[in-house]
């Protein structure tokens, strides 16, 4: 079949627009990476400690598995994580605590509360940005541990999404741009009130807070690898991630790829914002005009400079989805008991992409997880 549908590319500052296709197998991919398995046990048991902690639930599409040709298609839906609608708190938690932790002298073994403790002692307040769960997830933290938090927002964010920021506690100040803009704002803010900056994005001078943030991510690898285990007792060969910044897909490389492991991961990312795809098109992190999209969390021009060696290696291949293909999604996964958002459907998008342009043989054997990180949400229905 063919594989030639593209889309249009603009890097960030220049008027070329660049064609592209909507699949993009990694030249880039090495076996170079060793798999970071091991997961801190300090980690598991901060986030065990979590009130409304539980272990999200691993669904099985049998129908999907059938339909495409592989033993077993798995979903792992973090539409309830720690009363939160996605998985970020995970990645947004740990990072926050660790510099906590690193600023007032704790150990890494301390308790939340004794981490609200040292941070209200030392007059630390949190400042972030988002463009839907992140800040969200920053300012529960913050709750948490009895800190102030203030969150930049760009512009296209609507007020049922602000007031959920406010719900939280958190300040929300509203930039006259978009994500990027919000990014600059928040910088600004964090130099000039002296509060501690809380991204999940890196760049150069700043990488420490975004490394932790992949480092609490772990926690959900640890329970797939469990209930995979107890499932069907294998690893997966291929699994499907969501990118923003690049964050996420980063912690699934790392856990699951290396020079001893077969197990392939494959990136999907909205037509609005395909940042990772360009950049591993190019060879280097490009940053791209964004557009509107259902898929908020995924809209994000810059590919996170800790991110880029690990995905510029390990990622075998780039999938851009559209709106309605991810609604379509979100659609059959709420009917198959999964209570998805866009952006956590995206993957399932990009699985039937795949198999529809025969890029992925048929395989009895293989067990594949699209990772589904974000729970259902209102959002404007495309035109078919």
């Amino acid at each position: 079949m063919s594989n030639t549908n593209t889309l249009k590319v603009k890097h960030l500052g220049c008027d070329d627009v660049f064609e592209r296709p909507d699949i993009f197998v990694n030249p880039g991919l090495t076996a170079s990476l060793s798999a970071e398995t091991l997961i801190d046990p300090d980690l598991i048991a901060f986030h065990q400690s979590f009130p409304e902690s539980k272990i999200t639930p691993l669904i099985q599409l049998p129908e999907v598995a059938k339909e495409l040709g592989v033993g077993h298609v798995y979903v792992k839906d973090e539409s309830l994580r720690f009363g939160l609608p996605s998985f970020k708190i995970l990645g947004a938690s740990w990072g926050v605590f660790r510099a906590i932790c690193e600023k007032t002298g704790l150990s890494s073994s301390a308790s939340l509360e004794e981490a609200g403790h040292a941070a209200r002692d030392a007059g630390i307040k949190l400042v972030s940005c988002t463009d839907g769960n992140w800040g969200r997830a920053v300012a529960r933290t913050a709750r948490y541990l009895g800190i102030k938090a203030t969150i930049f927002v760009p512009r296209t964010m609507d007020e049922a999404t602000q007031d959920k920021l406010r719900g939280e506690g958190a300040t929300v100040n509203v930039v006259d741009g978009s994500y990027d803009d919000s990014i600059a704002a928040t910088m600004a803010e964090a130099e000039s009130s002296e509060a501690m900056l809380v991204m999940d994005t890196s760049w150069d001078g700043y990488s420490r807070i975004p490394h932790w943030v992949v480092e609490g991510y772990a926690t959900m690898h640890a329970e797939v690898d469990r209930q995979l285990e107890e499932s069907c007792g294998k690893r997966p060969s291929l699994c499907i991630a969501s990118v923003g910044v690049g964050s996420w897909a980063q912690s699934v490389v790392s856990h699951y790829t290396g020079p001893d492991l077969d197990t392939k991961v494959i990136t999907v990312e909205s037509e609005a914002a395909p940042c990772l795809m360009e950049s591993l098109h190019v060879g280097r992190v490009v940053p791209v005009e964004t557009g509107k999209t259902i898929m908020d969390g995924m809209n994000c021009g810059t590919v996170s400079t800790n991110c880029w060696p690990s995905l510029r290696s390990g990622v075998y291949a780039s999938v851009i989805v559209d709106d309605l293909e991810a609604h379509q999604s979100v659609q059959y996964l709420q009917d198959h008991g999964v209570n998805a958002g866009p952006c956590g459907a995206a993957p399932l998008a990009a699985f039937r992409k795949l198999h529809k342009r025969g890029l992925l043989q048929k395989d009895p054997y293989a067990v594949v997880i699209l990772f589904s990180t974000e729970g259902n949400r209102e959002y404007v229905v495309p035109p078919s």
